[in-house]
């Protein structure tokens, strides 16, 4: 990376470091500028107590994204980070006590819907169809679209309608299964990437066949050793990684991007700047209002944002073998807890949770003999005024015996190694806005061209990844907003 173009890139995500490979391979000298102290931002790796829990990210559902970046440096993936598929990809634990394991094999899944509702099997399958022709269209033809025109938008409206993306993803699916059960499996995805199944377009219908067609993996080491992973490319490419090095500002002349500041002061010229910091915050706290036209202080304030996490991480003396690696365990609610949590933003006394527990994969994520877990429950983002401080520990104990009555008995005895995470630290860690872990909510009115833009609207030479912006979040989402940069980003040799 010997090239005199220097692009800075604000933040070591997935879109962060997936941006550097790509422009590196294309023969800009890359500065990425992280403010914490080690890679990763929502894919940080908390190591204590001999375990390693990674903090977002734990399942892959399209490997091919992440193998182009080792194939632009020459590399081979799988020489350097293993990927295990996951079957079944996760068990859904209703609140009857029932069971649905989602399975990659088509057979299998077909014989599990059978399982659960013998007369949703012909809908079933009509939604798989459907699925697969929206995946097509929303992920193959324009998952790494820039939408940088509005006319981008009006030329796949004709597209949009005849999926029927003016539904949501619920109503889509219940217009095909009856049982309520199959209704939430086959619709609850939307909530990995902070959207509510009730308000989110139907074009999410796309996620059931992405996992069918790619399969759900775990990353060997945990999700970390992807991260690590990128970070050896970015440097045998020439390139820098800064840790502890917070930006304060980008740095204008006129309405051009020509670097950043630090909060220590320095100024670090560029030619190009990609921020996969949070986009709400990029355009709010670090391009100057002078020169925002679109994404003012009161557009970000009104838009919607996504809702935010309560997680725990805790460590156990002895294992739970009976335990799969993802379960989704349900509460007593659905659409009630989702009105909760995005609507009225308020924090309900019922929840439901994902609990992931990678050491089923990989007991080294661990101390002999231990089990390494992360649980995860859906909250609103601060606008909820939660004082996390005061609650945080209380809620933690709930989700605990919620835990010990169902999945983990005598969990309050067995653990060693605790630590939550609140979206007072999504704020505060993460910067992230307003808590929100999932950036822009992404509705219809939110979603492609109506979101922050790949190539910035308000300034040249900046430009967006990550999961707020297009396509979104999720990690798929985050490396496609790498991949857009191939077209919005001129090669450094072409750069005037």
């Amino acid at each position: 990376m010997s090239g005199e173009r220097h692009a800075v890139v604000i933040g070591s995500g997935f879109g962060g470091l997936a941006a550097a490979i790509r422009l590196g391979a294309r023969g800009y000298r890359v500065t990425v500028l992280e403010r914490l102290d080690a890679p990763g931002g929502r894919a940080y790796v908390f190591r204590q107590d001999g375990f390693a829990f990674d903090a977002g990210p734990t399942i892959v559902t399209a490997p091919f994204l992440f193998e182009e970046l080792w194939t632009l440096c020459g590399k081979r993936m799988a020489d350097h980070v293993t990927l295990v598929p996951m079957n079944p990809f996760y068990r859904i634990v209703f609140n009857d006590g029932s069971t649905f394991d989602a399975w990659g094999d088509a057979a299998a899944a077909k014989a599990e819907v059978a399982r659960l509702s013998p007369e949703d099997v012909a809908g079933y399958e009509r939604f798989m169809r459907l699925s697969e022709r929206i995946y097509e269209v929303g992920f193959v033809q324009l998952g790494d679209v820039p939408f940088d025109s509005v006319w981008d938008m009006a030329k796949v409206a004709p597209h949009m309608v005849r999926l029927k993306s003016y539904l949501n993803l619920y109503d889509l699916v219940a217009s095909h299964v009856r049982d309520e059960r199959l209704r939430f499996a086959l619709s609850f995805h939307p909530l990995f990437v902070g959207g509510n199944p009730f308000k989110v377009t139907s074009i999410y219908g796309l996620i059931s066949f992405l996992e069918r067609r790619y399969g759900v993996h775990f990353a060997m080491g945990g999700t970390g050793s992807l991260v690590s992973g990128m970070v050896a490319l970015i440097e045998g490419q020439g390139g820098t990684l800064r840790y502890g090095a917070e930006v304060a500002e980008i740095t204008v002349s006129g309405r051009r991007a020509t670097g950043v500041r630090l909060a220590s002061g320095e100024h670090i010229p560029a030619d190009v700047v990609v921020s996969n910091a949070d986009a709400a915050w990029t355009y709010r706290m670090l391009v100057p209002a002078s020169v925002r036209r679109r994404w003012t202080d009161r557009k970000v304030e009104r838009s919607r944002h996504s809702m935010s996490l309560f997680v725990w991480y805790f460590g156990t003396r002895r294992q739970y073998p009976d335990v799969p690696h993802h379960t989704i365990l349900l509460g007593p609610r659905y659409r009630g807890l989702l009105e909760d949590i995005f609507e009225r933003k308020v924090l309900a006394d019922d929840y439901s949770l994902y609990l992931h527990r990678p050491t089923a994969t990989d007991p080294s994520l661990a101390p002999p003999g231990c089990d390494a877990f992360y649980v995860l429950s859906p909250v609103p983002h601060l606008d909820s005024g939660t004082d996390w401080n005061e609650r945080g520990e209380a809620y933690r104990g709930a989700i605990q015996r919620t835990l010990e009555e169902t999945m983990l008995p005598g969990l309050g005895q067995e653990v060693v190694s605790s630590r939550i995470m609140t979206p007072v630290d999504f704020r505060d860690q993460l910067l992230a806005y307003k808590g929100a872990a999932f950036a822009l909510e992404p509705r219809l009115l939110q979603s492609a061209w109506f979101r922050p833009h790949n190539r910035s609207e308000e300034l040249d030479r900046l430009y967006l990844v990550g999961a707020g912006t297009h396509p979104g979040a999720g990690l798929p989402g985050v490396l496609s907003s790498a991949r857009i940069l191939d077209k919005v980003v001129p090669d450094a040799a072409s750069l005037d």
